[in-house]
C-alpha cells in the first residue's frame, strides 16, 4: 500500500527515493495523511497543499543538522512522516500521542515550538545569526504562508532579515488562503505575481536560448542580470521585497519537487535572505478538501469515501453559534455595531453577519493587534465595534487592549472565544490565561456567561456600556442547564443559584455547570452546600461575597483558567483583608503549558472535572472540622 513511504524511517530516508517516484511518494504521503487524520481528526487542507514543498526542503537538507522553522506549524505533518514519525500518526493530538504541530521535545528536528501564526522569519533571522556567531554553515529555512504574511510581526523579521550578510532562505507557501480566504493588501500584491505570467514565460525562455549558446552563453547570463532585474519591475509591480533589499525568486509550481529544489539550491548560495515564492493548492489530492478547503482546514474524524463526519453533531447549539445569533440580532436594531475578526470569520461566527452587514464587518487578516487598535478607533468615531477573537489569540494582542482601548476607555466589546480548555491542539491553543492578563487592566469589565441564555444577555449589557467589556465562553456545546435562573443582569453583580452553609462554591462561566455536579455529589455525602454564579471576574461582586461570608467557613473559586493571577487570588485576597477566620481555596489551572488531549482528560487530570473538584473541597472540608 506504501511501498515507497516504507523506505522512509528516519530523517534524511527520502535522499534514497530516486526522482522519478517523487510523485508517487507524494501520493503515498496524501494517502497517509487523508486515512490518519480521517480517524484522529487535525489539520488536513493545509497538510495536503505542501508534500511536494516539504519534500523538496527535507531533498535540499541534512536533518537534523540543517534547520526549518515552520509557521505555524499545522502544516507540519509531512515534515513529521518525513522524519521518522509515521508510525506515532495512528494517536495524532491523542493524550500522549504525538502533537499536531512542530514541538522540539517530540523530535530534534523539530527546531522550533510554534502554533500562532507570522514568527517563522523573525526566529529564522535569530537561528541565523546564531549559526553565524557561532562560524556555522547550516541551511536555514523559514515556511511562511501568505495568510501569515499579512501579520506585521512579519513585516518587523522582514526588516530585519534585509540587513543580513549571511544565507537565509524564506520559503513562502502561497495558497491564497489562512483559513478563510486572504484579504488586504499583500493578499493582492502576491495575486498580481501570481497571475503574471508574462515575466515568468520570458525569462525562462531568454534562458533556455542562452544555455544553448556554447562559451559565451553563460556570460551574457551573467550580464544581463540587470536587465532582468528592469523586466521584473516592468513586469512585476513593486517588487516589493527586492526593493527591501530581498533576493526573491518565483513564483514556482509548489507541487513541482524538482523546480522547487532547483530553487532551493540556487537560493542557499546567496549571501543574503532570499524569498523564493511557491504557489501551492490547498487540499490538493483529496477532492472533498480542494473543493472546500476552509472547511477542510481543522477537520474531526470524517468518512474518506465522501468527507462526511464520522460522530453526527445533531443540532446542538455551541456558544459560538449562540454569539453569531445575538450579535446578528443586535445589529439590525442598531447601525452603530461592527463586527471585526482576524481571518477567522467562520470560525468565530462572524459569517452570517459579514453577509447580512458586509459594510459593517471587517476581516483584517491574521493582524489581532491590528485589529484591536483599529477597534478603538472606530469606538473613539462614535462606533460599536465587537472583536471576535479566539483566546488563544487575544494574548497577542495584549498591548492593544490595554493600552489603546483600557487607557482610552473605549467602549470596545471583546468576545474571546475557545476560554478555557480547547484540547487537541495543545499548549499554543488552550485559551487558559485570558482571565489572569484582563485582571489587572484597569478599567476592563470581565465577564463568563453560565450558560447560553446568559451570553446573549451579556452581549447586550456590553454593547450598552461606556467602556471597553471583555465576554469569555467556552467551546463547543452551549450550557442550556440553569434555565430558570435569569436575574437580570446588573454591573459586578453576581447570582445566588443554591443557598446551604459550610461550603460555598464561586463559581465563573463554563465551572458554574461542574459547580452544580460538585453540588449533587456532596449532597448524596449530606453535605448541603452553596453554588453562586457569579458573572462578573472583574469588577466582582463583593455584596454577595459578604454575605458568602455568613455562614461559611470555607470559600471555594472556580475557573477555567490558570489561578496564578486570576480571578480566585483576587477574591482570595479581598477575603483575607476582611476575615481571617474563613479560608479560600482557589481552584483552576496549574501554572504551566498544558498538552494536547481530550478536553474531558485534561480537565480530570488538571483537577477541574467535578469528581476531583469534589474530593479537594471535602478534604478540605474535612481540615476545617478537625481544626475545630
Amino acid at each position: 500500500m506504501y511501498g515507497l513511504l516504507e523506505r522512509i524511517n528516519q530523517p534524511n530516508d527520502i535522499k534514497n527515493i530516486d526522482a522519478c517516484d517523487y510523485k508517487k511518494l507524494a501520493w503515498e504521503i496524501r494517502r497517509f495523511i487523508v486515512k490518519n487524520v480521517s480517524r484522529t481528526g487535525g489539520h488536513l487542507a493545509s497538510n495536503l497543499g505542501v508534500v511536494e514543498l516539504c519534500m523538496a526542503i527535507h531533498l535540499c537538507c541534512e536533518l537534523p543538522y540543517d534547520q526549518i522553522i515552520w509557521d505555524v506549524g499545522h502544516q507540519s505533518y509531512t515534515h513529521k512522516i518525513l522524519t521518522g514519525r509515521k508510525e506515532e500518526f495512528a494517536n495524532l493530538r491523542q493524550y500522549g500521542g504525538i502533537s499536531g504541530f512542530p514541538k522540539r521535545a517530540e523530535n530534534p528536528c523539530d527546531v522550533f515550538d510554534t502554533g500562532h501564526s507570522s514568527t517563522s522569519i523573525s526566529a529564522a533571522v535569530g537561528f541565523a545569526k546564531a549559526r553565524d556567531i557561532r562560524d556555522g554553515v547550516q541551511k536555514i529555512f523559514a515556511v511562511i504562508g501568505d495568510g501569515a504574511l499579512s501579520g506585521g510581526m512579519a513585516y518587523e523579521a522582514l526588516n530585519n532579515a534585509a540587513r543580513l550578510k549571511s544565507n537565509l532562505i524564506i520559503v513562502l507557501n502561497d495558497n491564497q488562503m489562512s483559513i478563510a480566504k486572504n484579504v488586504g493588501g499583500m493578499a493582492g500584491y502576491l495575486g498580481n505575481i501570481r497571475t503574471n505570467t508574462n515575466y515568468m514565460g520570458l525569462k525562462e525562455d531568454v534562458e533556455k536560448i542562452l544555455k544553448k549558446m556554447p562559451h559565451i552563453g553563460e556570460r551574457i547570463t551573467t550580464s544581463i542580470r540587470g536587465f532582468k532585474d528592469v523586466l521584473k519591475r516592468v513586469f512585476i509591480p513593486g517588487m516589493l521585497f527586492e526593493d527591501m533589499g530581498i533576493k526573491y525568486i518565483g513564483p514556482i509550481d509548489g507541487h513541482d519537487v524538482k523546480k522547487m529544489v532547483s530553487a532551493f539550491d540556487g537560493a542557499s548560495k546567496v549571501k543574503g535572505a532570499v524569498l523564493v515564492h511557491v504557489c501551492t493548492k490547498k487540499g490538493k489530492g483529496y477532492p472533498p478538501a480542494e473543493k472546500d478547503p476552509s472547511s477542510f482546514h481543522g477537520v474531526a474524524p470524517f468518512f474518506v469515501r465522501d468527507g462526511s463526519a464520522r460522530k453526527s453533531e445533531g443540532l446542538k447549539e455551541t456558544y459560538t453559534d449562540v454569539f453569531s445569533r445575538k450579535i446578528t440580532e443586535l445589529a439590525s436594531k442598531d447601525k452603530r455595531i461592527t463586527a471585526v475578526t482576524a481571518a477567522m470569520p467562520a470560525g468565530t461566527g462572524l459569517s452570517a453577519f459579514s453577509e447580512k452587514f458586509p459594510d459593517r464587518f471587517f476581516d483584517v487578516g491574521i493582524a489581532e493587534e491590528h485589529a484591536v487598535t483599529f477597534a478603538a478607533g472606530m469606538a473613539a468615531g462614535g462606533l460599536k465595534p465587537v472583536v471576535a477573537i479566539y483566546s488563544t489569540f487575544l494574548q497577542r494582542a495584549y498591548d492593544q487592549i490595554l493600552h489603546d482601548v483600557c487607557i482610552c476607555r473605549l467602549p470596545v466589546v471583546f468576545m474571546a472565544d475557545r476560554a478555557g480548555i480547547v484540547g487537541s491542539d495543545g499548549e499554543t491553543h488552550q485559551g487558559i490565561f485570558d482571565i489572569a492578563f484582563m485582571m489587572p487592566m484597569p478599567g476592563l469589565t470581565v465577564l463568563a456567561p453560565k450558560n447560553s441564555w446568559e451570553l446573549g444577555e451579556m452581549l447586550e449589557f456590553a454593547l450598552k456600556q461606556d467602556a471597553p467589556v471583555a465576554i469569555r465562553y467556552p467551546r463547543g456545546e452551549s450550557y442550556t442547564g440553569l434555565s430558570g435562573y435569569k436575574q437580570p443582569l446588573e454591573h459586578g453583580k453576581g447570582e445566588w443559584i443554591k443557598k446551604g452553609h459550610g461550603i460555598v462554591l464561586l463559581a465563573a462561566g463554563s465551572m458554574v455547570q461542574a459547580a452544580m455536579e460538585v453540588h449533587g455529589i456532596l449532597k448524596e455525602k449530606g453535605l448541603d452546600i452553596s453554588v453562586a454564579n457569579m458573572r462578573f471576574l472583574k469588577p466582582f461582586d463583593t455584596g454577595l461575597l459578604e454575605e458568602a461570608l455568613k455562614g461559611h467557613s470555607l470559600l471555594v473559586t472556580l475557573e477555567e483558567g490558570v489561578v496564578t493571577g486570576g480571578f480566585g487570588q483576587a477574591v482570595a485576597g479581598w477575603v483575607n483583608e476582611r476575615d481571617k477566620s474563613s479560608r479560600t481555596i482557589c481552584i483552576g489551572l496549574p501554572d504551566r503549558f498544558l498538552e494536547h488531549g481530550s478536553v474531558s482528560i485534561l480537565k480530570k487530570k488538571y483537577g477541574i472535572s467535578a469528581d476531583r473538584i469534589a474530593g479537594r473541597v471535602l478534604e478540605a472540608y474535612e481540615e476545617e472540622k478537625g481544626k475545630a
